[in-house]
Protein backbone atom coordinates (compact mmCIF):
# COMPACT_ATOMS: atom_id res chain seq x y z
CA UNK A 1 0.00 0.00 0.00
CA UNK A 2 3.32 2.65 -0.53
CA UNK A 3 1.88 5.44 -2.28
CA UNK A 4 4.39 7.93 -1.60
CA UNK A 5 6.23 8.49 -5.08
CA UNK A 6 2.65 8.97 -6.79
CA UNK A 7 1.47 11.59 -4.46
CA UNK A 8 4.82 13.59 -4.40
CA UNK A 9 4.36 13.69 -8.33
CA UNK A 10 0.51 14.73 -7.88
CA UNK A 11 1.83 17.17 -5.47
CA UNK A 12 3.32 19.05 -8.82
CA UNK A 13 -0.45 19.31 -9.95
CA UNK A 14 -1.19 21.34 -7.12
CA UNK A 15 1.74 23.88 -7.08
CA UNK A 16 1.15 24.72 -10.91
CA UNK A 17 -2.51 25.25 -9.91
CA UNK A 18 -1.06 27.29 -7.18
CA UNK A 19 0.98 29.34 -9.33
CA UNK A 20 -1.16 29.53 -11.88
CA UNK A 21 -3.73 31.36 -9.45
CA UNK A 22 -1.61 33.62 -8.25
CA UNK A 23 -0.44 34.88 -11.55
CA UNK A 24 -3.77 34.85 -12.94
CA UNK A 25 -4.91 37.08 -9.60
CA UNK A 26 -2.82 39.39 -9.61
CA UNK A 27 -3.32 40.13 -13.24
CA UNK A 28 -6.98 40.13 -13.75
CA UNK A 29 -7.21 42.68 -11.02
CA UNK A 30 -5.07 44.72 -12.06
CA UNK A 31 -6.47 44.84 -16.01
CA UNK A 32 -9.49 45.01 -14.18
CA UNK A 33 -8.97 47.71 -12.58
CA UNK A 34 -7.56 49.55 -15.01
CA UNK A 35 -10.23 48.42 -17.74
CA UNK A 36 -13.49 49.43 -15.62
CA UNK A 37 -14.29 45.57 -16.16
CA UNK A 38 -17.00 44.54 -13.21
CA UNK A 39 -16.83 40.97 -14.68
CA UNK A 40 -12.83 40.83 -14.89
CA UNK A 41 -12.40 41.54 -11.48
CA UNK A 42 -14.76 39.31 -9.89
CA UNK A 43 -13.01 36.67 -12.41
CA UNK A 44 -10.11 37.69 -10.33
CA UNK A 45 -11.12 37.39 -6.72
CA UNK A 46 -12.40 34.03 -7.55
CA UNK A 47 -8.98 32.90 -8.55
CA UNK A 48 -7.49 34.29 -5.32
CA UNK A 49 -10.01 32.27 -3.15
CA UNK A 50 -8.98 29.14 -6.00
CA UNK A 51 -5.44 30.02 -4.01
CA UNK A 52 -6.89 28.85 -1.19
CA UNK A 53 -8.70 25.78 -2.20
CA UNK A 54 -5.51 24.93 -4.18
CA UNK A 55 -3.12 24.78 -0.92
CA UNK A 56 -5.61 22.82 0.56
CA UNK A 57 -5.34 20.17 -1.76
CA UNK A 58 -1.69 20.46 -1.58
CA UNK A 59 -1.85 19.77 2.40
CA UNK A 60 -4.05 16.90 1.78
CA UNK A 61 -1.46 15.34 -0.59
CA UNK A 62 0.74 16.32 1.77
CA UNK A 63 -0.66 14.43 5.15
CA UNK A 64 -1.66 11.27 3.36
CA UNK A 65 1.86 10.50 2.67
CA UNK A 66 2.60 10.23 6.00
CA UNK A 67 3.42 6.78 7.33
CA UNK A 68 0.88 4.80 10.04
CA UNK A 69 1.11 5.98 13.60
CA UNK A 70 -0.66 4.77 16.79
CA UNK A 71 -3.61 6.55 16.31
CA UNK A 72 -4.34 5.98 12.22
CA UNK A 73 -3.16 2.48 11.97
CA UNK A 74 -4.41 2.32 8.56
CA UNK A 75 -2.00 5.48 7.60
CA UNK A 76 -3.20 9.27 6.83
CA UNK A 77 -4.59 8.15 3.70
CA UNK A 78 -8.37 9.69 3.53
CA UNK A 79 -6.58 13.56 4.50
CA UNK A 80 -7.36 13.53 0.60
CA UNK A 81 -10.45 13.15 0.73
CA UNK A 82 -10.81 15.78 3.31
CA UNK A 83 -9.06 17.92 1.09
CA UNK A 84 -11.64 17.25 -2.03
CA UNK A 85 -14.27 17.60 0.17
CA UNK A 86 -12.86 20.94 1.32
CA UNK A 87 -12.59 22.19 -2.51
CA UNK A 88 -15.91 21.06 -3.39
CA UNK A 89 -16.88 23.52 -0.50
CA UNK A 90 -14.74 26.80 -1.90
CA UNK A 91 -16.23 26.07 -5.99
CA UNK A 92 -19.78 25.79 -4.40
CA UNK A 93 -19.35 28.73 -2.57
CA UNK A 94 -17.80 30.44 -5.66
CA UNK A 95 -20.76 28.99 -8.09
CA UNK A 96 -23.44 30.70 -5.44
CA UNK A 97 -21.61 33.75 -5.85
CA UNK A 98 -21.49 33.72 -9.67
CA UNK A 99 -25.31 33.18 -9.65
CA UNK A 100 -25.60 36.09 -7.08
CA UNK A 101 -23.66 38.34 -9.19
CA UNK A 102 -25.37 37.27 -12.45
CA UNK A 103 -28.67 38.22 -10.98
CA UNK A 104 -26.72 42.10 -9.58
CA UNK A 105 -25.59 42.53 -13.00
CA UNK A 106 -29.64 42.15 -14.31
CA UNK A 107 -31.11 44.46 -11.67
CA UNK A 108 -28.27 47.03 -12.23
CA UNK A 109 -28.54 48.50 -15.94
CA UNK A 110 -26.48 51.54 -15.61
CA UNK A 111 -22.88 49.67 -16.19
CA UNK A 112 -19.87 51.57 -18.18
CA UNK A 113 -18.89 49.46 -21.34
CA UNK A 114 -15.02 47.97 -20.35
CA UNK A 115 -11.72 48.36 -22.07
CA UNK A 116 -11.25 45.42 -24.65
CA UNK A 117 -7.89 44.61 -23.05
CA UNK A 118 -9.48 43.10 -20.49
CA UNK A 119 -11.83 40.70 -22.92
CA UNK A 120 -8.58 39.31 -24.23
CA UNK A 121 -7.41 38.97 -20.73
CA UNK A 122 -10.30 36.83 -19.79
CA UNK A 123 -9.65 35.00 -22.86
CA UNK A 124 -6.36 33.95 -22.38
CA UNK A 125 -6.27 33.20 -19.19
CA UNK A 126 -8.97 30.91 -20.05
CA UNK A 127 -6.86 29.01 -22.61
CA UNK A 128 -3.91 29.11 -19.30
CA UNK A 129 -6.88 27.61 -16.47
CA UNK A 130 -8.10 24.61 -19.78
CA UNK A 131 -4.01 23.67 -20.50
CA UNK A 132 -3.66 23.32 -16.26
CA UNK A 133 -6.81 21.43 -16.39
CA UNK A 134 -5.48 18.91 -18.97
CA UNK A 135 -2.39 18.10 -17.29
CA UNK A 136 -3.92 18.00 -14.02
CA UNK A 137 -6.64 15.72 -15.09
CA UNK A 138 -4.03 13.28 -16.63
CA UNK A 139 -2.22 13.51 -13.77
CA UNK A 140 -4.84 12.53 -11.34
CA UNK A 141 -5.67 9.29 -13.37
CA UNK A 142 -2.16 8.60 -13.41
CA UNK A 143 -1.38 8.63 -10.12
CA UNK A 144 -5.53 7.81 -9.34
CA UNK A 145 -5.40 11.13 -6.90
CA UNK A 146 -9.45 11.94 -6.10
CA UNK A 147 -7.71 15.63 -4.68
CA UNK A 148 -6.10 15.89 -7.77
CA UNK A 149 -9.04 14.81 -9.47
CA UNK A 150 -10.78 17.75 -7.50
CA UNK A 151 -8.33 20.40 -8.28
CA UNK A 152 -8.74 19.47 -11.80
CA UNK A 153 -12.13 20.08 -12.32
CA UNK A 154 -11.79 23.64 -10.16
CA UNK A 155 -9.24 24.74 -12.98
CA UNK A 156 -11.85 23.53 -15.92
CA UNK A 157 -14.43 25.39 -13.64
CA UNK A 158 -12.27 28.72 -13.98
CA UNK A 159 -11.51 28.41 -17.05
CA UNK A 160 -15.55 28.54 -17.98
CA UNK A 161 -15.92 31.61 -15.77
CA UNK A 162 -12.86 33.47 -17.29
CA UNK A 163 -15.10 32.82 -20.99
CA UNK A 164 -18.17 33.79 -19.18
CA UNK A 165 -16.20 36.88 -17.83
CA UNK A 166 -15.04 37.33 -21.72
CA UNK A 167 -18.32 37.03 -23.33
CA UNK A 168 -19.98 39.19 -20.75
CA UNK A 169 -17.60 41.88 -21.39
CA UNK A 170 -17.60 41.42 -25.43
CA UNK A 171 -21.77 41.81 -25.16
CA UNK A 172 -21.38 44.99 -22.85
CA UNK A 173 -19.04 46.63 -25.32
CA UNK A 174 -21.26 45.93 -28.39
CA UNK A 175 -24.33 46.99 -26.45
CA UNK A 176 -25.77 42.57 -26.01
CA UNK A 177 -26.13 43.03 -22.63
CA UNK A 178 -28.09 40.27 -21.91
CA UNK A 179 -24.91 37.80 -22.58
CA UNK A 180 -23.20 39.19 -20.14
CA UNK A 181 -25.95 37.88 -17.23
CA UNK A 182 -26.68 34.74 -19.43
CA UNK A 183 -22.79 33.53 -19.66
CA UNK A 184 -22.66 34.68 -15.36
CA UNK A 185 -25.70 32.40 -15.24
CA UNK A 186 -24.47 29.36 -17.28
CA UNK A 187 -20.86 29.32 -15.81
CA UNK A 188 -22.44 29.26 -12.00
CA UNK A 189 -24.30 26.61 -12.54
CA UNK A 190 -21.71 24.78 -13.92
CA UNK A 191 -19.78 25.31 -11.23
CA UNK A 192 -22.17 24.36 -8.75
CA UNK A 193 -22.57 21.29 -10.51
CA UNK A 194 -18.99 20.48 -10.80
CA UNK A 195 -18.91 21.18 -6.59
CA UNK A 196 -22.06 18.60 -6.23
CA UNK A 197 -20.15 16.07 -7.91
CA UNK A 198 -16.68 16.31 -6.02
CA UNK A 199 -19.00 16.49 -2.90
CA UNK A 200 -20.87 13.38 -3.51
CA UNK A 201 -17.35 11.31 -4.28
CA UNK A 202 -15.37 12.46 -1.39
CA UNK A 203 -18.44 11.79 0.90
CA UNK A 204 -19.42 8.63 -0.35
CA UNK A 205 -15.83 7.59 0.37
CA UNK A 206 -15.83 8.95 3.95
CA UNK A 207 -18.91 7.52 4.59
CA UNK A 208 -17.11 3.89 3.65
CA UNK A 209 -19.47 3.80 0.62
CA UNK A 210 -18.35 1.46 -2.23
CA UNK A 211 -19.54 1.35 -5.99
CA UNK A 212 -22.63 -1.79 -5.70
CA UNK A 213 -21.58 -2.60 -9.49
CA UNK A 214 -18.53 -3.45 -8.40
CA UNK A 215 -18.54 -4.98 -5.56
CA UNK A 216 -20.75 -7.18 -7.82
CA UNK A 217 -18.51 -7.51 -10.78
CA UNK A 218 -15.52 -8.44 -8.19
CA UNK A 219 -18.12 -11.30 -5.92
CA UNK A 220 -18.67 -12.90 -9.68
CA UNK A 221 -14.58 -12.87 -10.20
CA UNK A 222 -13.92 -14.72 -6.92
CA UNK A 223 -16.82 -16.82 -7.31
CA UNK A 224 -15.62 -18.35 -10.79
CA UNK A 225 -12.76 -20.43 -8.84
CA UNK A 226 -14.15 -23.81 -8.19
CA UNK A 227 -12.82 -24.10 -4.53
CA UNK A 228 -14.90 -21.41 -3.44
CA UNK A 229 -18.36 -22.59 -2.88
CA UNK A 230 -20.28 -19.76 -1.39
CA UNK A 231 -19.18 -16.29 -1.29
CA UNK A 232 -20.88 -15.42 2.57
CA UNK A 233 -20.20 -12.00 2.23
CA UNK A 234 -18.33 -8.86 0.69
CA UNK A 235 -17.47 -5.18 1.94
CA UNK A 236 -15.48 -2.48 0.82
CA UNK A 237 -14.03 1.29 1.15
CA UNK A 238 -11.57 3.44 0.00
CA UNK A 239 -8.87 5.33 1.61
CA UNK A 240 -7.72 7.78 -0.62
CA UNK A 241 -7.16 6.48 -3.58
CA UNK A 242 -6.74 2.86 -2.21
CA UNK A 243 -9.92 0.54 -2.40
CA UNK A 244 -9.77 -2.32 0.89
CA UNK A 245 -11.90 -5.10 0.51
CA UNK A 246 -13.17 -7.65 3.37
CA UNK A 247 -14.28 -10.90 1.86
CA UNK A 248 -15.66 -14.34 3.74
CA UNK A 249 -15.47 -17.30 1.32
CA UNK A 250 -16.66 -20.50 2.44
CA UNK A 251 -14.50 -23.75 1.02
CA UNK A 252 -14.31 -27.61 1.95
CA UNK A 253 -13.98 -28.31 5.11
CA UNK A 254 -11.52 -30.64 4.28
CA UNK A 255 -9.07 -28.88 3.43
CA UNK A 256 -5.95 -27.89 5.23
CA UNK A 257 -4.07 -24.67 6.17
CA UNK A 258 -1.63 -24.52 3.62
CA UNK A 259 -4.66 -25.33 0.97
CA UNK A 260 -6.76 -22.21 2.15
CA UNK A 261 -3.99 -20.19 2.23
CA UNK A 262 -3.20 -20.76 -1.32
CA UNK A 263 -6.89 -20.13 -2.53
CA UNK A 264 -6.67 -16.29 -1.09
CA UNK A 265 -3.19 -16.05 -2.41
CA UNK A 266 -4.82 -16.81 -5.78
CA UNK A 267 -7.58 -14.37 -5.30
CA UNK A 268 -5.63 -11.77 -4.19
CA UNK A 269 -3.99 -11.92 -6.95
CA UNK A 270 -6.40 -11.97 -9.57
CA UNK A 271 -8.37 -8.84 -7.91
CA UNK A 272 -4.56 -6.29 -8.36
CA UNK A 273 -4.53 -7.98 -11.91
CA UNK A 274 -8.31 -7.46 -12.92
CA UNK A 275 -9.52 -5.09 -10.87
CA UNK A 276 -6.73 -2.97 -8.90
CA UNK A 277 -7.21 -4.06 -5.25
CA UNK A 278 -3.84 -3.83 -3.33
CA UNK A 279 -5.56 -5.24 -0.15
CA UNK A 280 -7.62 -7.74 0.41
CA UNK A 281 -8.90 -9.13 3.41
CA UNK A 282 -10.25 -12.91 3.13
CA UNK A 283 -11.89 -14.41 5.82
CA UNK A 284 -12.26 -18.76 5.11
CA UNK A 285 -14.88 -20.81 6.84
CA UNK A 286 -16.25 -24.18 5.75
CA UNK A 287 -18.85 -24.46 3.90
CA UNK A 288 -21.47 -27.10 5.19
CA UNK A 289 -24.28 -28.62 2.83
Amino acid sequence: MNRTPDLREGEKGAWISIFAYLFLSGTKLIIAYIGNSEALWADGLNNSTDVIASIAILIGLRISQKPPDQNHRYGHYRAETISSLLAAFIMAAVGIQVIFSTITKILDKGSTAPDMVTAWTALGASVIMFIVHRYNLALSKKINSSALYAAAQDNRSDALVSIGAFIGIIGAKFGIGWLDPLAGLVVGVVICRTAWEIFKDSTLALTDGFDEKRLTEIKQTITKYPEVKLVADIKGRVLGNQPILDVTIKVNPELNVHQSHDITVMIEKELVEKHGILYTHIHIEPYIE
